[in-house]
């Protein structure tokens, strides 16, 4: 055990799922010898280590168990089957605040906390100062809980789950709380826990993270270990689940829509966005579109760095001369971050008649950070000098932007950088 953390040994975790209440009730005053559930497992026979020292990432698609070993782990859900051996104290960054009583001032849920964790007044004392200046949140530390905004809250509680000096800390999504710069402070205190030789074990649905951050990455499917190893490599793997997952649950509509129109429908792997913003005269209309990666696939989730393609089809309804294709990327809080469209890049359309499809290809390199984006489709024109939209998709899908090196801004100039020794002043 002296060399590992953390040690998870063929754990499992079964629920039991009653069609009816009343099963469940006759299972527990033992009226029936019958079985009257199915049986769910969370996680299925489980096993990986973590080294002390070590930065571990887990991964996998929502449900796949993630949260539930991290529960196990720290002691929250007890396993099925299994053993488990942790060597160091945990701080755990699952549920923050759920500690918190919400009619106790700040200053007091920072001690109530201290307490449950097995710390004594004197060592919450030391700690102290460093939770206030960590968690910037002013003479509110003094205010009951109930009177925070969601920020403050949060901050709070993420300074005291971060300030008690563990040994080994478990991340589940936790550092992307609070507003921006808050983030950043986050994030600096977990690279100083990796230049300390603290152990993490990293939860994440930000890949750039996990690829950045982590030694190692273990990958979850279904309750099951697909598979451990360098972190580039599993995410590559946890792409291709992603791929898959998408296809399958589609499957039968794409058969039956090739059956009626003899065509597929791009649009099916990827995650439309429900509350797009839909409008335009329709004499054109936009009906279907695609995100393709350097490996043909139609995903959301683009590496930083590769070549991709934005594509959609647009059917007339009405002839139109010289049409206008555009696509714009936005980010999360609206603005335009980047685009183009057929007018811009000198591309004439020519006239299209009632009836006709046209396909429209936008290829390019990723050179936006690693984060989400939102993106934007749109046919328009001019009809007698004035402007006419024909068609627009706002806000129709996001773009995922993967990414192990991030730069300041939205994108990456790819700088060259060196640093040469010069002659110093006494020579």
């Amino acid at each position: 055990m002296a060399e590992n953390a953390i040690e998870v040994k063929n754990i499992s975790k079964m629920y039991k799922l009653y069609d009816r209440k009343s099963d469940r009730f006759k299972e527990a005053l033992g009226l029936t010898k019958k079985q009257c559930y199915r049986e769910h497992y969370a996680l299925n026979n489980v096993s990986f280590n973590v080294k002390k020292g070590e930065t571990v990432g887990i991964i996998g698609t929502n449900g796949s168990g993630k949260s539930t070993i991290l529960k196990i782990i720290t002691g929250v859900l007890q396993p099925t089957a299994g053993e488990l051996m942790v060597d160091g104290r945990i701080s755990a960054l699952l549920e923050l605040g759920a500690g918190f009583n919400m009619e106790y001032t700040g200053i007091e849920n920072i001690y109530l906390n201290g307490t449950m964790m097995g710390f004594s007044k004197e060592e919450i004392d030391g700690r102290i100062d460093s939770i206030l200046q960590f968690a910037d949140i002013g003479d509110f530390v003094y205010q009951p809980v109930k009177t925070y905004s969601s920020g403050m809250f949060v901050r709070l509680a993420f300074a005291v789950a971060i300030n008690i000096d563990p040994e080994i800390l478990i991340v589940d999504e936790a550092l992307s709380v609070g507003d921006v710069f808050f983030q950043v402070k986050c994030y600096h205190k977990f690279e100083e826990f990796k230049k300390l030789g603290k152990t993490i074990l990293f939860v994440s649905h930000d890949l750039g993270s996990i690829s950045k951050y982590c030694d190692r990455v273990v990958l979850i499917n279904q309750g099951v270990k697909i598979s451990e190893g360098l972190p580039k490599q599993i995410v590559d793997e946890y792409k291709q689940i992603l791929v898959n997952e998408e296809q399958k649950l589609d499957v039968e509509k794409e058969k039956a829509e090739e059956m009626i129109t003899g065509e597929s429908d791009w649009k099916k792997d990827l995650v439309v966005n429900p509350e797009r913003l839909d409008y335009g005269e329709k004499k054109a209309e936009i009906i279907d579109f695609a995100i393709v990666d350097n490996k043909g696939r139609v995903t959301s989730n683009i590496e930083k760095g590769t070549n991709f393609e934005i594509k959609f089809k647009v059917l007339f309804h009405q002839k139109i001369e010289e049409p206008i294709f555009a696509f714009t990327i936005k980010d999360l809080q609206g603005t335009e971050v980047t685009g183009t469209n057929t007018m811009y890049e000198n591309i004439s359309t020519g006239t299209v008649e009632e009836g006709e499809v046209r396909i429209i290809s936008f290829k390019q390199r990723m050179n936006l950070q690693g984060r989400n984006y939102v993106l934007a489709l749109g046919c328009v024109g001019f009809n007698d000098s004035r402007f006419v939209v024909y068609h627009r998709l706002y806000d129709v899908c996001d773009i995922n932007v993967i990414s192990d090196k991030n730069t300041v801004g939205f994108y990456d100039m790819e700088s060259v950088v060196k640093v040469e020794k010069g002659e110093s002043n006494g020579n």
